[in-house]
């Protein structure tokens, strides 16, 4: 267990210990603000009420001199008025590092919004379904009110009846929409939600003829789903769409399949075959510019969508100028998983959009977990970080904690460590995304992120 900030008055601190959390490795979470409190001029949904940081709600610095303190022993019973709240991550195995790097986070916003009466229950999932079951089963019975993860969609999935049964809300860091509901939420980037907002800009500016590559798994069917209903919206079109396998060693044909290459180096040669028949100056200068061109005619589309990120993505974008996909000619999207440094290293993502949460708004966040733990934050820290801001703040209620569906649901949402973010109450978190453009030293906004929501209509 990790306790909120706590001190004597000879500013020792003074933190009850756990044997669920093996010990912490470098530097302590320092007392003090961590979180930017957003400006208050921020629009809200509602007229007249300023859309809250988390901050705003309580900016509530540690007591100097405390400092989470991870040690091993048994969990103490809990007083009254204590607000437990487990945190279930992967601590050993395969993603242990993440899992690691998600419950540093978690400490951050713990000693920055909590208050002494509040206690963070650390479980180790084991990166497994089996193991999130029983760290569920182990939190419910240590008196958790609230579950912040595990992390896999299956575990979200193994833990929901479980925690509705005990009446204790879950909020994942899946981005799986489909284990969502009836008090469980998942706080994970909807691959819905950012499909929709990059290829709505593209439609925007006039792009009408749309491909996809995507993975042929869960993720790959939401992008899929998603761009239907946007293009039948809007009146585009999906004129080419292929799902490969994910694991997969190599995408060349299905780059070769959806760019047309075969159907349009053969067209090359019939026109090179027709234009070698003809004796006119105007014939021969046509002919010796398609003599350096790979194919001819047009491409199926003029938009492409990679539904995809890491190595796969490097594999297919290499594969694209290969199959003479000019980015020239085509705009090529993306998607959140795109949210990484480096992509301008790849010539033919130069210039691609995708969708993510504005960068500006981690950037605090990344120098400050950097500062604190000697290393940078894995990508979905900020998760664990929100998520806990979030419970610790809604745990402090003047008639004690409200973890209540129209508590967590708040139809304003919050400011956090991605921009403005919302649960809902079906369970999923709507959030503000921008559209980025890829540039050789990085990405730029091309579309900055809403700073308020649309008011729902229920």
């Amino acid at each position: 267990m990790i306790a909120g900030p706590s001190s004597t008055q000879s500013g020792t601190s003074n933190l009850p210990k756990t044997q669920q959390l093996p010990p912490v490795s470098g530097p302590r979470v320092p007392p003090g603000p961590i979180l930017t409190p957003v400006p208050q001029t921020a629009p809200s949904a509602r007229a007249g009420e300023p859309l809250p940081s988390l901050a705003e709600l309580l900016n509530r610095p540690a007591t100097a001199g405390a400092q989470p303190d991870v040690m091993t022993s048994t969990v103490p019973m809990a007083g009254e008025g204590t607000v437990r709240v487990a945190l279930l991550v992967p601590l050993s195995g395969p993603a242990a590092k993440l899992g690691q790097g998600m419950l540093n986070a978690a400490q951050m916003a713990l000693f920055q919004f909590s208050n002494d009466r509040f206690e963070l229950l650390p479980h180790d999932t084991k990166g497994t379904v089996d193991g999130a079951l029983a760290a569920a089963q182990l939190a419910i019975g240590d008196g958790a009110q609230l579950i912040l993860g595990p992390l896999l969609s299956q575990s979200v999935q193994a833990v929901g009846p479980i925690a509705r049964a005990a009446n204790v809300p879950v909020i994942g860091f899946s981005n799986d929409r489909t284990v969502a509901g009836n008090g469980i939420y998942v706080m994970g980037f909807l691959p819905s939600a950012q499909t929709d907002r990059v290829l709505s800009y593209a439609i925007g500016r006039g792009l009408t003829r749309f491909g996809l590559l995507a993975p042929d798994n869960a993720f790959g069917a939401a992008v899929l789903q998603t761009m239907q209903e946007v293009t039948l919206r809007s009146g585009a079109q999906i004129t080419r769409a292929r799902l490969y396998n994910p694991n997969a060693d190599d995408y060349t044909d299905v780059v070769r399949e959806i760019s047309d290459f075969d159907a349009r180096k053969q067209e090359l040669k019939r026109q090179i075959s027709e234009l070698k028949k003809l004796d006119d100056a105007v014939s021969k200068k046509t002919l010796e510019r398609l003599e350096q061109l790979q194919t001819a005619g047009d491409l199926p589309f003029n938009v492409l969508l990679v539904a995809d990120g890491g190595k796969r993505l490097q594999q297919i974008a290499a594969l694209l100028p290969f199959f003479d996909v000019d980015p020239a000619v085509v705009k090529v999207l993306g998607i959140g998983q795109w949210d990484v440094p480096g992509l301008g290293n790849e010539p033919a993502l130069v210039g691609a959009w995708y969708a993510a949460p504005d960068p500006a708004a981690r950037t605090d966040f990344v120098k400050e977990y950097a500062a604190t733990f000697g290393e940078q934050p894995p990508r979905l820290a900020t998760l664990a970080y929100d998520a806990m801001a979030l419970a610790a703040v809604l745990g402090q209620g003047e008639t004690g904690p409200d973890f209540s569906t129209a508590s967590l649901a708040s139809p304003n949402g919050y400011w956090g460590r991605d921009g403005i973010f919302r649960l809902t109450s079906s369970g999923i978190t709507e959030r503000g995304l921008a559209v980025l453009e890829v540039t050789r030293k990085g990405s730029k906004i091309v579309d900055p992120a809403p700073v308020s929501f649309q008011a729902r209509i229920n």
